[in-house]
């Protein structure tokens, strides 16, 4: 279920996400033409009814709308409105086609600047990150000789530090279902490599569940449903539960771990009203009742308490958590430069992504409309500022990315008019341009309607 606290945090860390990629978008435009000459007549951050504005001194408007979903920079043109003799130097269609290319193509160039900007803050602050380490095998990969246990650490060469680069690699590769070497690293520190049969994959496969087809499941830190400590007055104190005490229900519903507890309290709980739990207690089980606290966990957030924490873990489990669990920090210059890898490797993993969907090898599920993208914001903003970074990153990215297709009303679009303009030595007619953007319109509606779709069957499914 989604709460009030969640859905407005949503809301607030959508907004904010899309300020601050949409205002470096459209800043790349606005100061590249600037340094080419053009004369910026207003700079918009968001569609619609201005709520706010003011003119700078250089005789810009700058102005903050109601619609946020986007942003534009107007330029002097003379397609757009008479303009002066004097001024025509200034205007935008009186600029060589190349000057064009370069005012265009910076909006999403600055989207790209901004990925390793943000990749590199990231690296530096430090982000909490998972091995791919390996809980167990069957199927595929158990065929391959992997084993539980072992860390992925390359997939084909390619280095997979994380759960999310190792699952990126496996993607595209099993899309194309081509036989994959996979290198991992064993318990006492071993590497071999072992080939994955991604052609014994069925046609019924489903990139969302790459991992649970390969047969393999990532390694959890199982803590057992104990209670180490209680709070005082929590209440979980007030009901009557104490040290030692194994939960095994709650409201009914089994307790497999610790790891349970919290999403049942979130799930069945409500503030200060009965929350039925069953305890054992020396062998004997008990039926408690207590009542969850509502705290506050962020400006738009709160969760349900009980007020106790786990039974300490075991020496054999918290080396295995050492090992699968590291914070990855690294000084500005080895930053920078994983910054760079990171991007890179995002964007081939976007296009090859982006290529397998048009050509039906990927489905187009994978779009992602601004209902999963609040959620993904409000739950990387939770997670801390490495983890938004991160989504900002990405974000920006894919923005940058969707920018550059060839449909007109996106910059892609305008791109390829001029290089059509470079080809044939004149400009695109007006009459093939608006064709173009009649078109354009229908194909980002159709696309924007797609994902909107896709957000609507995750939130029901």
């Amino acid at each position: 279920k989604l709460a009030m606290g969640d859905f407005l945090g949503s809301i607030w860390w959508l907004l904010v996400a899309l300020g601050v990629l949409v205002t470096f978008h459209e800043f790349g435009h606005f100061w590249v033409a600037r340094k080419l000459g053009v004369r910026v007549l207003r700079f918009s951050v968001g569609f619609g009814k201005a709520l706010w504005s003011r003119r700078g001194a250089d005789n810009t408007e700058y102005v903050v709308a109601a619609i946020p979903l986007g942003g534009y920079v107007k330029m002097l043109d003379e397609r757009e409105g008479d303009v002066a003799s004097s001024d025509l130097d200034q205007a935008f269609n009186r600029k060589p086609v190349w000057s064009r290319i370069a005012i265009v193509a910076a909006g999403p160039v600055f989207n790209l600047v901004f990925a390793v900007l943000a990749f590199w803050v990231m690296f530096m602050v430090g982000i909490p990150e998972a091995r791919p380490l390996v809980g167990s095998v069957s199927g595929i990969a158990a065929e391959a000789g992997i084993e539980p246990g072992d860390a992925i650490v390359a997939v084909d060469d390619s280095d997979t530090r994380t759960w999310s680069h190792t699952i990126l690699a496996l993607v595209t590769r099993a899309l194309d279902r081509e036989p994959t070497r996979v290198t991992v690293e064993s318990t006492d520190g071993e590497r071999s490599d072992h080939l994955l049969a991604l052609d014994k994959l069925g046609s019924d496969f489903s990139e969302e569940k790459t991992l649970e087809a390969l047969g393999i499941e990532p390694w959890r830190l199982k803590i057992p449903a104990v209670i180490g400590e209680v709070s005082d007055d929590s209440p979980a104190e007030k009901a009557g539960l104490y040290s030692g005490d194994r939960i095994v229900e709650i409201a009914g519903e089994e307790v497999v771990g610790w790891s349970s507890i919290g999403r049942l309290v979130q799930t069945h709980g409500v503030a200060d009203q009965s929350l039925p739990i069953k305890v054992n207690r020396d062998g004997v089980e008990l039926e408690l009742e207590v009542l969850p606290r509502k705290e506050r966990s962020g400006a738009f957030s709160s969760r349900l308490l009980l007020g106790i924490s786990n039974a300490e873990i075991p020496a054999a489990q918290r080396a295995e958590w050492e090992r699968a669990a590291i914070i990855l920090r690294l000084g500005p210059l080895e930053g920078f430069g994983a910054a760079i890898k990171e991007t890179w490797r995002l964007t081939g993993s976007t296009l090859g992504l982006l290529a397998r969907m048009l050509t039906g090898s990927a489905s187009v599920k994978n779009l992602s409309g601004p209902i999963s993208i609040a959620q993904f914001a409000n739950s990387s903003a939770s997670a801390g500022i490495s983890h938004f970074l991160f989504f900002l990153g990405a974000i920006s990215l894919s923005l940058g990315i969707l920018n550059l297709l060839p449909i007109p009303v996106l910059d892609g679009g305008h791109l390829l008019y001029y290089l059509i303009e470079l080809v044939k030595g004149s400009p695109v007619s007006e009459q093939a341009q608006i064709a173009g953007q009649y078109f354009g319109l229908i194909a980002l509606a159709g696309l924007m309607s797609l994902a909107f779709i896709n957000d609507i069957l995750r939130l029901v499914g």
